[in-house]
């Protein structure tokens, strides 16, 4: 039996720039999307603007859902994870941002593809699906109760 880890994460777009992350993981500096796992009692909805915020210090509106990832790691583990476009606003320059994050940069898609530190495929893979498809609205997205 799979158990996947579910996670979100943001695809935001500005000025062809992507909002990206500087975080360290298992020990590695890389470059992620904001993102993270979906906490008990939340939607996948809720859990993407609250990693945003936490990881960026920005305030995220998705207005729709790039695509959906299935990822077995070669350890084992399993990585569903849920990438949705938006935009910012808000931000907080006083904000701390989460633990392991170093900074929240604007990267060009060139420069992401170009970096040999990503966190992992999922990250250009969200870009590239960005750019290639329409999102899929966010009323197809349900969190169903009972």
């Amino acid at each position: 039996m799979v158990h996947a880890e579910l996670t979100v994460a943001a695809i935001v777009e500005r000025d062809a720039h992507f909002l990206v992350v500087e975080e360290m993981a298992r020990g590695a500096r890389v470059i992620n999307q904001p993102a993270g796992h979906v906490e008990p009692g939340e939607t996948i909805l809720e859990a993407v603007v609250r990693e945003t915020r936490e990881e960026t210090a920005w305030g995220f509106t998705p207005t729709g859902l790039v695509g959906v990832y299935y990822w077995p790691h070669d350890d084992g583990r399993t990585t569903l994870r849920f990438a949705f476009c938006g935009r910012v606003d808000d931000h907080d320059a006083d904000q701390a941002l989460d633990e392991g994050i170093i900074a929240a940069h604007w990267l060009r898609p060139d420069e992401l593809a170009a970096r040999e530190n990503l966190r992992s495929p999922l990250v250009m893979r969200a870009v590239e699906d960005f750019a290639a498809h329409a999102p899929m609205p966010l009323d197809r997205v349900q969190h169903v109760r009972g």
